[in-house]
């Protein structure tokens, strides 16, 4: 069986947290930043592979996950990516 590059190919569809739409759900894939933020957040239950609903955009923003909400700012330090769900109905 003959192999192409592009059988290699992985698509990223990440995408930064501050992209979602009011409503929009996704799962987070990726949280960069100082360990003692990424720890911070891992506490609040905001980690990689969590569903989250994002309920207010800005910054800060307002996330839904598990039943509650949470506050989160992010800044040049602190980086969420997300890959958006896609849209049912």
């Amino acid at each position: 069986m003959a192999c192409h590059p592009w059988d290699r190919i992985v698509i990223d569809s990440s995408i930064p947290l501050d992209q979602l739409l009011a409503g929009q759900s996704a799962k987070v894939s990726r949280i960069s930043g100082l360990p003692d933020q990424v720890h911070r957040l891992e506490e609040f239950g905001l980690r990689n592979g969590i569903r989250i609903q994002m309920f207010r955009r800005g910054n800060p923003c307002i996330l839904r996950m598990a039943g509650n909400k949470v506050c989160c700012r992010t800044d040049e330090r602190l980086r969420i990516l997300v890959e958006p769900e896609a849209a049912v109905g």
